[in-house]
């Protein structure tokens, strides 16, 4: 398919074919458009639609004026439907209300307080490495009674639990 049956008709065309459709187009632009319809895919379907559109409106028919009362009927709906839903909202609706707010108010809080704790607790903290040497340190004690002999890794914490009775005492 080509650019122009995609993009429609050509600028210069576009504006006089509802023209041509109502028979008000003048001879000389006339004579330019017939030549001009063979030529050009995009015109053609341009026509085509335009065409198909001025019958679908030539069938419908013309709707009835709707009533010097159309206006006040309308806004008398309106009003009841505005009515309904105000009641609709019943007792309780102002205590949800509340809910939410509270509900919200508690969840600013709480991340505030979690906040404050994870900030006092990081400037509290201690160095990763000073943590694991007093683990090690406990454990030490905790599986010997030679408090001269610490272990180095991991293999030899292991060979201490083995040897004092798997860590029961």
């Amino acid at each position: 398919m080509s650019a122009e049956v995609r993009s429609g008709a050509c600028s210069e065309y576009e504006a006089i074919i509802e023209d041509y459709l109502s028979g008000q187009l003048p001879g000389a632009e006339l004579k330019k458009l017939e030549g001009h319809l063979p030529r050009c895919p995009g015109c053609s379907a341009a026509l085509e639609r335009a065409s198909l559109a001025t019958r679908w409106l030539r069938l419908a028919e013309p709707s009835p004026e709707p009533g010097p009362a159309f206006a006040r009927i309308t806004m008398a709906r309106i009003r009841q439907e505005v009515a309904a839903s105000e009641q609709s909202k019943g007792f309780w609706q102002p205590f949800v209300a509340l809910a939410w707010r509270f509900a919200a108010t508690v969840t600013v809080v709480l991340a505030l307080m979690v906040s404050f704790e994870l900030a006092q607790h990081h400037r509290a903290s201690p160095t990763t490495t000073a943590v694991a040497a007093e683990r090690v340190n406990d454990m030490h004690y905790m599986f010997t009674a030679d408090t001269e002999q610490v272990p180095a890794n991991r293999d030899q914490v292991l060979l201490m639990v083995a040897e004092n009775d798997h860590g029961n005492r």
